[in-house]
């Protein structure tokens, strides 16, 4: 071990060194017409050959013998611009970058270099623009983040309308969904048909699939890096929409003479008020909407420290007489610090809740029958993340992370007959560090490596319970509690910890195609215990305990990279192969809700993932968009279940193809159309039924788990979009957004079960629940000035 550390940590700050004198040009990188940070700006050094990316915040940093050098910049979507620089000294240069007019007729997919996907370390990431998507057909026509990364190659979800999404074989829970990076718990409104994330406020997207940095870590299967707008700079504007479900309103400005801006994001949907006419008395009263609320304010202190604060504040409220409500609360401060040109510091205190609570007849004062219940994550963390450039070849990061997580797996109060009664299980707690390096380090002009090495410590802490359970068994059943341990606050229940390597490698065969390998290691201390089909908001979060190990995966990617046609086609093939430690399953008949011995009723295994991912992409014209199409497999062995033999999993779709096509076709119109086409996921039904006093009662003889599947899902949507001239009393801008979901009215279904027959209970009958039945057009308004 000792001989690894040394060879690793030898590579690591291994550079070409050199008696030259060198002398650093750094900066800051922006947009002109608001002052924005441009992230991925590609800095090209002529001369040598090589050159650097700008990292979240628009910063860069190179470090090249004393001379003269002209650096190229280009940004998708930007005019590219040449700066000489006269390297004598150090150099401090800022750059602020135009809108290139004639691209802004075009719609753009991604803003980076365009033959970046080839060239650059990255491999298993996808970005996709905000102008893309809000181009892209939308379900009744509202541009939405999680709903546009399930048209990327490995991306699923289990079914229409379903909540979050998931990522080569990865269950919701094992995504790491970071807004400014805190991280969001549930990432969706009105039961997945919607995300939390206002795109009005979004500034940038990064869904990372597998060659996972080291800076990352807590989950084992993507991240995905979702990036505020820091607010225009240059001059106070406001933009919204207006559509069929909801509205938007979004303002942003400069403040205290240029030196900060903020931005404020405003959305409420309004289905209750629209449909509040038509409730009977039955319904009358009933409530069901969501709102959001996204800011953030930077300040400028002087050249050498930065402050951001940002908040997301978002809740649904469903139901009347009986009803329930959830939502997401995170607070991120930052501050950027550049220590000298070569060195630059982000470090971040975030705040996380993530809550929900039940509630019945709660309307009337001195209710003699009533119910409440609520249950929440809250995690405090702390994270210094350093940057060190070293030189053009090798750019280093070190860092680490302090996490401390509050569980309230549920606490309720019934009331009957006017006597109350508390019932719920105790908070639980645990701290999770970690410390991690890594370094992207360009061997020649066609070899590049990415390594790192992470280290996660956790600890699961008192005050609270820990429980012996029964010797598991065989058959897959509820396990005993033998023994009950009590531990005082802040002592350590169970600890865990464990080396996560990273390693990534591009070798380029030629000007436009590269192989690419990656490798990396993760762990997660969190679950999600959900048995349903698609998980609810009422699902529980709870640490890794003495009877629940952490998650970990192990991932292998191999990709080849092509570019045609002066990078106007890119194209990918990439190949994964997943294993899984620690996972989740239930025994039959769990109960996983106000159950204090939930333990006992959870069963482990392992689990693997494969396949092979095809994307074909045109990224420029007047017509683009993408083809991607993903084979795949993903399965599970769990001692107990299916007779201890593999079976798919039930988030498990052998075919997903997904073609986005957008055509420009003059500067007023533009049309687009999505089509999705996918295996049907995994079902148990019954093999045989039981008749009992004149009912029929389904039952599986052979206890077989998702041998059947449901029917193949596909479906068409379109749209068109109109801007016209002036937004409002003939100023700002403005657009017409019009969209046909489910165009050819297909009853995709989202699960099938068995029932007794409504008029002969002796006989059974398949149930194919559908949550989209018909055609939904839309028309949304959007505007700015």
């Amino acid at each position: 071990m000792k001989k690894v550390s040394l060879l690793f940590f030898t590579l690591l700050f291994t550079w070409n060194v050199s008696a030259q004198e060198k002398f650093t040009v750094s900066g800051y990188i922006k947009d002109v017409s608001n002052g924005e940070g441009l992230i991925g700006v590609s800095i090209y050094v002529q001369e040598v050959k090589s050159g650097t990316q700008t990292n979240p915040y628009g910063f860069y940093s190179l470090t090249l013998p004393k001379g003269t050098y002209n650096l190229v910049l280009t940004y998708v979507g930007f005019e590219k611009i040449t700066k000489k620089v006269d390297l004598s000294q150090d150099v401090k240069l800022d750059v602020e970058l135009k809108d290139d007019s004639k691209l802004l007729q075009e719609v753009v997919i991604t803003t980076k270099k365009a033959d970046d996907n080839v060239k650059n370390i990255e491999m298993s990431v996808n970005k996709i623009d905000i102008k893309t998507m809000q181009k892209m057909p939308a379900l009744l026509g509202e541009v939405d983040i999680i709903k546009s990364i399930q048209f990327l190659p490995g991306v699923t979800s289990v079914g229409e309308g379903a909540s979050g999404f998931n990522v080569r074989g990865g269950g919701i829970d094992q995504n790491l969904v970071l807004l400014d990076e805190a991280p969001v718990y549930n990432s969706s409104h009105l039961f997945g048909f919607f995300s939390v994330f206002n795109p009005d406020a979004v500034k940038d997207v990064k869904l990372i699939k597998g060659g996972i940095p080291s800076q990352y870590g807590g989950r084992v299967s993507s991240i995905l890096d979702v990036r505020m707008k820091e607010g225009n700079a240059k001059k106070p504007q406001f933009s919204g929409g207006i559509g069929s479900i909801f509205s938007r309103f979004t303002y942003e400005r400069p403040f205290l003479k240029d030196k900060g801006s903020f931005i404020v994001a405003l959305r409420r949907s309004y289905i209750d008020i629209l449909a509040k006419p038509f409730l009977n008395s039955d319904l009358k009263g009933t409530s069901f909407y969501f709102y959001d609320f996204t800011a953030k304010a930077n300040f400028r202190a002087n050249e050498k420290n930065t402050f951001f604060l940002s908040g997301y504040f978002g809740r649904d409220t469903f139901g009347a007489d009986f009803g329930f409500n959830w939502g997401n609360a995170t607070t991120s401060f930052r501050w950027n610090h550049v220590f000298n040109n070569k060195l630059f510091l982000n470090n971040t205190v975030f705040y996380s809740n993530y809550d929900y609570a039940l509630q019945s007849d709660l309307k009337e004062k001195n209710n003699q029958d009533a119910f409440r219940w609520k249950s929440n994550i809250i995690t405090y963390s702390i994270k210094p993340d350093f940057t060190y450039y070293p030189n053009t070849n090798n750019t280093v990061t070190f860092g680490g992370q302090l996490t401390y997580y509050t569980f309230n797996p549920g606490q309720a109060v019934a009331i009957s007959g006017g006597v109350e009664r508390a019932i719920g299980l105790d908070d639980k707690f645990a701290v999770e560090s970690a410390i991690y390096i890594g370094n992207e380090q360009k061997i020649n002009s066609k070899i590049s490596l990415q390594y790192g090495l992470r280290y996660s410590l956790y600890n699961y802490l008192g005050k609270g319970k820990a429980l012996e359970l029964s010797a598991a068994t065989t058959d897959g059943e509820r396990r005993s509690v033998t023994k009950t341990t009590l531990f005082d606050w802040g002592k350590s229940i169970q600890q865990y910890g464990n080396f996560e390597p990273r390693f990534a490698a591009n070798f380029g065969l030629g000007q436009d195609n590269s192989i690419k390998l990656s490798y990396n290691r993760l762990a997660q201390y969190l679950h999600l215990l959900s048995n349903t089909t698609a998980s609810s908001p009422l699902d529980v979060w709870t640490p890794s305990s003495n009877n629940i190990k952490p998650q970990l995966a192990d991932q292998l990617a191999l990709g080849y990279f092509h570019n045609f046609n002066d990078n106007l086609f890119e194209t990918s093939v990439e190949l994964y192969y997943k294993k899984l430690y620690n996972q989740i399953d239930y025994v039959r008949n769990a109960d996983l809700l106000l159950n204090p011995a939930v333990e006992a009723d959870l069963l482990f295994g392992k689990g693997r993932a494969y396949g092979i991912e095809f994307y074909v992409k045109k990224a420029k014209g007047k017509f683009n968009g993408w083809v991607s199409y993903t084979l795949a497999r993903t399965e599970r062995k769990i001692e107990g279940l299916n007779q201890n033999q593999w079976f798919p999993s039930r988030i498990d779709k052998t075919h997903n193809l997904a073609i986005v096509g957008i055509y420009d076709l003059n500067k007023r119109w533009t049309f687009s159309t999505n089509f999705t086409l996918s295996t049907g996921t995994p079902a148990s039904f019954p093999t045989n039924k039981f008749i009992w006093q004149d009912y029929a009662l389904p039952h599986n003889y052979y206890d077989t788990r998702n041998a059947y599947r449901i029917p193949a899902s596909h479906r068409l949507d379109l749209a068109a979009t109109r801007q016209t001239k002036y937004a409002f009393f003939k100023h700002g801008t403005g657009e017409w957004v019009f969209s046909i979901y489910n165009v050819y009215n297909r009853r995709n279904p989202f699960s099938v079960f068995v029932r007794q027959n409504e008029t002969d209970p002796t006989k059974t009958e398949a149930v194919r629940y559908a949550v989209f039945g018909s055609i939904i057009p839309a028309v949304t308004y959007n505007f700015k000035f």
